[in-house]
């Protein structure tokens, strides 16, 4: 029998699985070592995090929205299901070729650590090179197994009884003992017995693959679960920092929420989103969780004459304020989820600056953005102007009442009233430097979004929902406006193309947080479309030109389509 007969009979016994099966093996192997490896390092230097982050980085702003659009705040979830699925459609392709192609299917394997592993140097948190070794870790032990697997599925050859060139055809029996020279053909009709010593047949190690793939596959998982479970604990000092920190009383508390700022209609989201509820859009994968003994803030750059470095207790011992404010995020599509108003502690940012020597631009100061950094890479600039002119800026450590959550930014955050939040918010901040906005983008503005961007005003229906189907007869439709650091002073609501008529507009708790509204509508039977607008303390009202998030926040008018039974 020639070469490539062997190799197509053997492809034949061989079930078309296992090469896949194999790349699977090797694929899952790379990805729990290099959770392992991560251990040793930080759990963002992970290959499907520092993949998922530098696809995020790169990823058209076009596309982001539809996947916020669509997704919501489960589009990191997503993400990281799309990039295991297609690491492991590579692995299985990878695996098919091994059989012939060892070497080749290895290199491929290591290939594919080596994109990780920059992924994670170029990634804006990327401090050490350490970052790379994760990656090349599950590389080198992927292509390993890849090896180990495509050896059990080669083809064996024939024992020197049989030489190369010896054909025993099916039916064949040939016991132990009997020697087939080469060039012999035993015929048709005979059989073929499995009597034999293994090293008389020829074929793919079958019983060899199969332990080898479960010795890799439990291996491997017991070593991503051990993995798992250290990088949990190395997470635990800054769970229990959390849970033993008591926030300080303020020494300015927020005002009394004014009687009649909740209007109590079913539906409409209520005046203080709980914690829980509010609305999350970053750009980390993993959650950071920083141990408030080991943050630090640095305050620095041009204009700021006297550098500090403050520790969580040097911020604890400063005078707090306590205010409602609203966010919301530039993502949010007209009458979108992504706003949410909470009662925040911290310390004014504006006194810090000032206590540094910090003037605002319209006092001579030479720095016009202020650049806040994360402990994850996120750069957010802000305009040092907003900043010092009296709003309530904060460096928030508290939220609705306990220390903030660690996927809103615990330990410290920064909160400006008035702001979209990519301009404003930062999370999980340690750094902030002071320079122009001609010497530095951040992060957001080198992706074309603005650098200055005050909050649209805006306004929501909550109440009754798209396509719902109410009873004729007195329907309450009620909802939420906003306009951060302006105030809200007019409610609309319009039902087809009739007049509009003023809603009942609910108390104000303060120009920074959102109003409830409400108007009673005598719904007819029908197709109805209802839409509102709002108009702000200075007068301007809520524009009916639809414009898309990017690249300073949505704009428009929202309306939902009921059918009245």
């Amino acid at each position: 029998m020639t070469d490539e007969a062997k190799r197509t009979r053997d492809s034949r016994d061989r079930p078309r699985a296992a090469g896949p099966l194999a790349g699977a093996v090797a694929g899952f192997a790379a990805l729990t070592t290099a959770e392992l490896a991560s251990v040793a390092v930080r759990p963002q230097a992970g290959p499907v995090v520092a993949v998922g982050g530098a696809v995020i980085d790169r990823t058209p702003a076009a596309v982001k929205e539809w996947a916020i659009r669509n997704f919501g705040t489960d589009d990191k979830l997503v993400l990281r299901i799309g990039i295991l699925i297609a690491l492991a459609l590579c692995a299985a392709f990878l695996g098919m070729a091994a059989p012939r192609f060892p070497r080749a299917a290895a290199a491929g394997v290591v290939a594919f650590g080596a994109v990780g592993a920059a992924a994670a140097l170029g990634r804006p948190a990327a401090d050490s090179p350490l970052d790379a070794l994760p990656s090349l870790v599950g590389g080198i032990s992927g292509a390993a197994v890849v090896l180990l697997l495509a050896g059990r599925l080669a083809t064996r050859a024939p024992a020197d009884g049989a030489p190369e060139g010896a054909e025993v055809t099916a039916g064949t029996e040939v016991t132990a003992g009997t020697e087939v020279t080469a060039g012999t053909e035993v015929a048709a009709g005979t059989e073929s017995s499995d009597s034999g010593p293994p090293e008389a047949r020829t074929g793919w190690d079958r019983r060899g693959f199969v332990l080898a793939t479960s010795a890799v596959a439990a291996v491997s998982a017991g070593a991503g679960a051990l993995g798992r479970v250290l990088n949990t604990a190395s997470g635990s000092g800054a769970v229990a920092s959390r849970d033993r920190l008591a926030l300080p009383a303020p020494a300015s508390p927020a005002p009394p929420v004014p009687p009649g700022t909740a209007l109590r209609v079913p539906g409409v989201a209520p005046f203080i989103t709980p914690n829980a509820s509010f609305y999350r859009v970053d750009t980390a994968l993993v959650v950071p969780k920083v141990d408030v003994a080991t943050w630090r803030l640095r305050l620095r750059g041009e204009g700021v004459r006297r550098p500090v470095t403050l520790s969580f207790d040097d911020l604890l011992r400063r005078d707090a304020v306590e205010r409602d404010i609203t966010l919301t995020c530039v993502s949010n599509e007209v009458g979108g989820p992504y706003a949410g108003n909470a009662r925040w502690l911290g310390v004014p940012l504006r006194e810090l600056l000032a206590e540094c020597g910090v003037e605002p631009p319209s006092r001579g100061g030479p720095a016009d953005q202020l650049v806040a950094r994360s402990v994850d890479g996120m750069t957010i600039g802000t305009p040092v102007e907003d900043v010092m002119d009296g709003r309530d800026a904060l460096l928030a450590f508290g939220m609705n009442g306990e220390p903030l959550p660690f996927a809103h930014g615990f330990p410290v955050r920064m909160v400006v009233p008035g702001l979209y939040g990519y301009v404003s918010a930062c999370k999980w901040i340690k750094d902030i430097e002071l320079t122009t906005f001609d010497s530095y983008d951040p992060y957001w503005a080198e992706r074309g979004w603005a650098r200055r961007a005050p909050i649209r005003t805006q306004s929501r229906i909550d109440t009754p929902k798209p396509f719902a189907r109410p009873a004729a007869g007195t329907v309450m439709v009620a909802g939420v406006a906003w306009a951060q650091h302006r105030g809200i002073d007019r409610v609309e609501v319009r039902v087809d193309d009739g007049p509009w008529r003023t809603a009942r507009l609910a108390s104000e708790d303060s120009r920074d947080t959102w109003r409830q509204w409400s108007v009673p509508w005598q719904a007819t039977r029908g197709s109805h479309t209802l839409t509102v607008r709002a108009t702000d303390r200075t007068g301007r009202v809520q524009t009916d030109r639809r414009t898309r998030p990017r690249p300073d926040g949505a704009a428009g008018r929202h309306s939902v389509v009921v059918t009245v039974d």
